[in-house]
């Protein structure tokens, strides 16, 4: 019998949201009820669940909306001390028109608004390393990649 025990793994907890856009560009924005800063339509992964039916499953209870989720945009390695590991994946949700728009509600109460706002405002709109990781996220969408970040930023390649 060994004595030495095996080294501790990670054990990140996975969440996930979609990037949402208006006509003009901008991008989707939501005021959740239980923290200060903005975010984007998303939340944590239950047990069973993928990535991607996590994204859809969260803009349905906090949207009221089924729009089509599309392809990954990026994976983000983004541990905090006090929350532990966590690994955030971001989907591409495409346009919403005019007639998603008006049936947006707010059933499960965890947002209390919504607003479309310029790529370019993000930095001053949200958390350091959330801005980081939606500009990285509308980077790959227009390039058709999908990008790997830790902490919200690319890491460089040799």
């Amino acid at each position: 019998m060994n004595d030495q025990q095996a080294p501790p793994f990670a054990q990140a907890r996975a969440a996930a949201g979609a990037l949402f856009f208006d006509d003009s560009g901008r991008v989707l924005l939501v005021r959740p009820t239980y923290k200060s800063a903005m975010d984007i339509p998303g939340g944590y992964v239950e047990p069973g669940e993928t990535p991607h039916e996590a994204c859809i499953r969260e803009v349905r209870e906090e949207l009221g909306i089924q729009p089509a989720i599309g392809r990954l945009l990026a994976v983000d390695w983004a541990p905090l001390p006090q929350e532990g590991d966590k690994v955030l994946f971001v989907f591409d949700g495409g346009t919403l028109d005019g007639e998603l728009l008006k049936q947006i509600t707010f059933a499960d109460n965890e947002l209390s608004a919504y607003e479309f706002r310029p790529v370019e405002e993000l930095d001053d709109l949200l958390i350091e390393r959330l801005a980081r990781r939606l500009k990285a996220a509308v980077t790959a969408r227009e390039r058709g990649e999908i990008v790997y970040l830790e902490h919200g930023q690319a890491v460089p390649t040799e």
